[in-house]
């Protein structure tokens, strides 16, 4: 007599490298969707990015079924890279080099932006929360702020709409996708946070009066 219990047919899980070609493909979309779109708008064909991304049409479709949720994630990504480097400032023990470091790294993803939020934010107002997200930024930067001049090498006449000159500033010279360009943000950039420095303090020149810059719009001039 057969004891043996009847085996039942299980689903297969799909192979680790399947998996792994999924992520890889989704991931090389959405860089590439994001490059597409910071450079000729939010109206590139589905099609250009397919090519670009070396993925089939069907392939690209499966992953995002509309070209507005293709858009989504790509700002969604965009916005959650930015809350990620204020919370990995917040977390560096040295306080000036986490002010720094979140100046500098927003100041590269602004310059590589080039526009793609304000783009994305005119067209999809509603499609992500994106108040929520830039309270998190403004607060974050003004703690680092904070804690950098608790600690004695960030100048204490700064403020914190001084940053908005900073951004201006890298947007200034981020004019095209060029790495001639993104290097002159980088160097525009290192030239300003030197000079916020308390060993670049002149005691017998300070600094004329803040500009009348609304910090709620830190955030957008981030990756604008």
């Amino acid at each position: 007599m057969n004891t043996a219990e009847p085996q039942t047919e299980r689903p297969h899980a799909d192979p680790p490298r399947l998996r792994a070609d999924a992520t890889e493909n989704r991931n090389r979309i959405l860089d590439v969707a994001r490059a597409a779109f910071a450079e000729r708008g939010l109206d590139v064909p589905m099609a250009a990015i397919a090519r670009r991304a070396e993925v089939g049409v069907a392939t690209l479709y499966r992953r995002f079924p509309t070209k507005d949720a293709l858009i989504t994630e790509v700002f969604a990504d965009q916005i959650s890279a930015c809350t990620s480097v204020i919370d990995e400032a917040l977390a560096d023990p040295d306080p000036w080099h986490g002010f720094q470091n979140a100046v500098t790294t927003m100041c590269e993803m602004q310059a590589e932006d080039l526009g793609l939020t304000s783009a994305f934010l005119t067209a999809f107002p509603e499609a992500v929360d994106f108040e929520r997200q830039r309270s998190h930024v403004e607060q974050g930067l003004a703690e680092l702020v904070r804690r950098a001049q608790d600690d004695g090498r960030l100048r204490p006449d700064f403020m914190v709409s001084d940053l908005i000159l900073v951004f201006l500033a890298g947007n200034g010279v981020a004019t095209g996708a060029s790495e001639a360009s993104r290097a002159a943000s980088r160097r525009v950039v290192a030239y300003l946070l030197s000079s916020f420095h308390t060993d670049r303090v002149d005691p017998h020149t300070p600094l004329p009066p803040p500009a009348p810059l609304d910090i709620g719009h830190i955030a957008r001039l981030i990756t604008r």
